[in-house]
């Protein structure tokens, strides 16, 4: 986090002409919110790094997109343009996954240092409305999009183990087409069924429309992302959001368009799976609750994990063929993608609450409730079966932000041939639709 600040401050060092820093609001932990400004044109776009704290990529995208708007005057004076790019919306969560950020870059240090907070403490969701949003950095983002009035918003998120997608709140016709060559050049797989998509409609591989929420309880709220969001929340100036994500551990399959052989028998393995492990989290969880009241930060950790575990049997449930969710719905037509997603969504379920787990147990010093074994096997089989089953693979960094960089130039250059694009509020690019869901993963 530290690293990202004094890297934009050499920035604007190198390049005061062209560029501004400024900070724009304070996390609840007191770090800094950061935006660094490129360009002086009338025309805002605004990229929001780091709205999930396990997804770090977006940092360094900002400051590559940042390198490319002075190198490429077409990207500022050219097009009438200025970039706005937060540096991380998330920066006390970031600081919780400095455990496995310097690497090495394996499934096993990434699971057991893993963070992401509870549903209601991320800064991107707007489960209240925004005239009640709460946390400071959800004001900051708000605040940031009536200021800018951007043309463009980027929501820079990183898939940990999967493959690359575009979810949007406006159709842009041609970004499928760009996203297929640059991840063939880039050698990332397209993730052609998204388990978070699975009820959206098709845009083109890989890139979705995100429609309006299905209004449902908490837990559907999670798992069907049927709150409003700082996605939506810019609409009212005629801004298209582009949720842009990169893969850290890419699998080939999910790019796997093929009939699946057997759809069914597949499903009934996942769900089967989910449940299993499910259980062995709840026992476990049980075991080490009543040694938690003097854990530093318990709550903060414990949050995630109780969510992850409330929504674990309602996915089981909607992915079995064999059992009655409750929802009236059926489950959509499928492809070897979408079975490869959601067994992939399955294990990132386990993995993340195991590893959550895993740092409550440490920071008790020791193993009180003699739970640690179990939760190293949970991890191990979770990360042997991404791994050898699903022959996942790191992605160099590099890459990852390369990828994730030319997607936003993709969808910078497609938005802005948009009529009313960077209109002001009223003017003829304002659009009063219904709001849309948040990201789930």
């Amino acid at each position: 986090m530290d690293e990202l600040g004094a890297r934009a401050a050499a920035f604007v060092a190198r390049h005061p002409r062209h560029a501004r820093l400024r900070r724009v609001g304070t996390s609840r932990a007191g770090h800094p919110l950061l935006l660094l400004s490129v360009g002086h044109g009338s025309r805002h776009v605004l990229v929001v790094a780091g709205p999930h704290a396990n997804e770090p990529v977006g940092g360094a995208t900002a400051l590559r997109l940042a390198e490319r708007a002075v190198a490429d005057p077409r990207l500022t004076d050219g097009a009438d343009a200025t970039w706005n790019l937060l540096l991380c919306a998330d920066p006390d969560g970031l600081r919780r996954n400095e455990g496995w950020l310097t690497g090495p870059y394996t499934l096993g240090r990434y699971a057991r240092n893993f963070f992401r907070p509870g549903f209601l403490e991320q800064p991107e969701w707007l489960p209240d409305g925004p005239d009640r949003a709460t946390l400071p950095e959800t004001r900051t983002l708000l605040a940031l999009q009536e200021e800018l009035r951007p043309f463009l918003q980027c929501s820079l998120h990183g898939v940990d183990v999967g493959g690359g997608f575009v979810e949007l709140t406006h159709d842009l016709p041609g970004l499928a087409q760009r996203i297929s060559h640059i991840a063939a050049r880039l050698a990332v797989p397209r993730e052609l069924g998204a388990y978070d998509t699975l009820y959206w409609p098709d845009l083109g591989p890989a890139v979705y429309r995100i429609p309006p929420p299905r209004r449902g309880d908490f837990t559907a709220a999670i798992t069907e992302a049927a709150v409003d969001s700082t996605w939506c929340h810019p609409r009212r100036y005629g801004t298209v959001t582009a949720v842009v994500e990169a893969p850290m551990w890419g699998v080939a399959a999910v790019a796997d368009g093929s009939p699946p052989a057997d759809r069914d028998a597949v499903l009934r393995t996942v769900s089967s799976t989910l449940r299993h492990d499910t259980r062995r989290l709840h026992r476990v969880l049980a075991r080490l609750r009543p040694h938690l009241a003097t854990v530093p930060e318990a709550a903060h950790l414990l949050a995630p994990v109780d969510d992850y575990l409330l929504v674990c049997p309602r996915l089981a449930d909607a992915w079995d063929p064999d059992t009655d969710d409750g929802t009236g719905r059926s489950l959509p037509p499928m492809h070897t993608s979408h079975l490869v997603a959601l067994r992939l969504a399955g294990r990132r379920l386990s993995l993340r609450t195991a590893g959550l787990l895993h740092q409550l147990v440490t920071r008790t010093g020791g193993d009180p409730a003699g739970v640690l074994p179990e939760l190293d096997r949970i991890v191990d089989e979770g990360c042997a079966d991404y791994r050898d089953g699903c022959a996942a693979q790191w992605i160099p960094v590099g890459r990852q932000v390369e990828y994730q960089t030319r997607v936003v130039l993709a969808a910078f250059e497609l938005a802005g041939r948009r009529p009313g694009a960077g209109s002001r509020a009223g003017g003829p690019g304002r659009e009063t639709e219904a709001a849309v869901p948040m990201h789930r993963d």
